[in-house]
C-alpha cells in the first residue's frame, strides 16, 4: 500500500508547505501577537480542489474577520456586561448572514467579537487590523501554492479511469460472448465514467498558469475519451437489453480475438437474421469507439 496515496496525500503536502511558506513571511512581517496562528488558519483555508472554491474559502475567511472586528468594536459601546455583548454580537452576526444569504460558517466572526470584548489587554482597531492582514498572508501563500504553482490534476487519475473502462470492457464482451446465455450489465462502466466525468469536471474548473497550453491540450483529449465513452457505454446498454445475443460475423469475431477475447460462442452469423444483424452493428459500433479512445490517448 502505498503512504503518499493513502495517507499522506498531495493536499496535505501543498498545505504543509503553504503553512510553511506563510509562516516564515508573518515572522518578519505579522502585525498581531497571534499571528503565527491568523497565518496558519488562512494558509490552510485557502486549501481545496479548485480555484473557485479555494477563493470562496479566501473571502469567507476576510469577510468573518471583517465582520467580527467591526461588530466586537460597536459592541464595546453598548452599556451591558460584555458576555451579554458577545451574545448580542452572536445574534448580530448571524443575523446579517441571513439576510445577506452568506453560507459562510459565523464561528469566526463570534471568535473574534469574544475575544475583542473579553480580554481587556486588546487594543480593538490595531487587533483587528493585524488579525485581517496577518490572515491575508496566509491567504495569499495558500491561494498562489495551491492554485499557481501545485493546482489540483487529476490527469494521471482520469487516464488510469480510462484504462480501468478499457478492461471492464473487454471483460463484458467476453462475458457477452461466452455462449452460457447470461447477458453481463454495463452498471460498473457507468459507475467509472460518472466518476471520470467528476475528475474532468474539477478540471475544468481549474486556472493553470503553469503550463498552461499542455494542460489544455490534455484536457480536450480526456474530454474527447469522456465522450467516446459514454456513446460506447450506451452501446452496450443496447447489446445488454438484448433477449439474446446474436451470432457473431468472422470479421467481428476476428476483431474481437485481436484485442485478447477469448469469444466461446462459436456460432456463424446468418445474413438477413435481424438479431444478428443487430448485435453485429452494436459490437462494430463499441471497437470503433473504443479504437478512437485509445488513438485519442496515444496507444495501439
Amino acid at each position: 500500500m502505498s503512504l503518499h496515496k493513502h495517507l499522506i496525500g498531495m493536499r496535505t503536502l501543498k498545505s504543509a508547505l503553504a503553512i510553511f511558506v506563510a509562516l516564515m513571511i508573518v515572522k518578519q512581517y505579522g502585525a498581531s501577537t497571534a499571528k503565527v496562528i491568523f497565518a496558519l488558519i488562512g494558509a490552510a483555508s485557502a486549501m481545496d480542489v479548485t480555484f473557485k472554491a479555494s477563493l470562496k474559502a479566501c473571502v469567507a475567511q476576510i469577510c468573518g474577520v471583517t465582520f467580527g472586528a467591526v461588530f466586537g468594536i460597536l459592541m464595546l459601546y453598548l452599556p451591558v456586561d460584555r458576555y451579554v455583548s458577545v451574545a448580542i454580537g452572536f445574534v448580530l452576526v448571524m443575523g446579517l448572514y441571513n439576510i445577506l444569504h452568506l453560507r459562510l460558517s459565523p464561528v469566526l466572526p463570534c471568535i473574534i467579537i469574544a475575544m475583542v470584548l473579553t480580554m481587556p489587554e486588546i487594543i480593538p482597531v490595531p487587533y483587528a487590523l493585524g488579525r485581517l492582514w496577518d490572515t491575508a498572508i496566509g491567504l495569499v501563500v495558500g491561494l498562489l501554492i495551491n492554485v499557481v504553482f501545485f493546482p489540483y490534476d487529476t490527469r494521471q487519475q482520469m487516464r488510469e479511469t480510462v484504462d480501468e473502462l478499457d478492461r471492464d470492457l473487454l471483460q463484458f464482451l467476453e462475458e457477452y460472448f461466452d455462449g452460457d446465455g447470461q447477458l453481463p450489465g454495463p452498471e460498473r462502466m457507468a459507475a467509472k465514467l460518472a466518476g471520470l466525468e467528476r475528475q474532468l469536471n474539477l478540471m475544468r474548473e481549474q486556472k493553470w498558469v503553469i503550463h498552461r497550453k499542455e494542460k489544455k491540450l490534455d484536457l480536450c483529449s480526456l474530454q474527447k475519451c469522456d465522450t467516446a465513452a459514454k456513446h460506447l457505454v450506451t452501446e452496450l446498454e443496447a447489446l445488454a437489453r438484448i433477449e439474446a445475443p446474436g451470432r457473431l460475423s468472422e470479421e467481428n469475431r476476428q476483431r474481437l480475438e485481436a484485442c485478447g477475447i477469448t469469444v466461446r460462442d462459436r456460432r456463424t452469423a446468418e445474413e438477413g437474421n435481424r438479431m444478428d444483424v443487430v448485435t453485429n452493428y452494436h459490437v462494430e459500433q463499441v471497437l470503433i469507439l473504443r479504437r478512437a479512445i485509445r488513438d485519442e490517448l496515444g496507444k495501439p
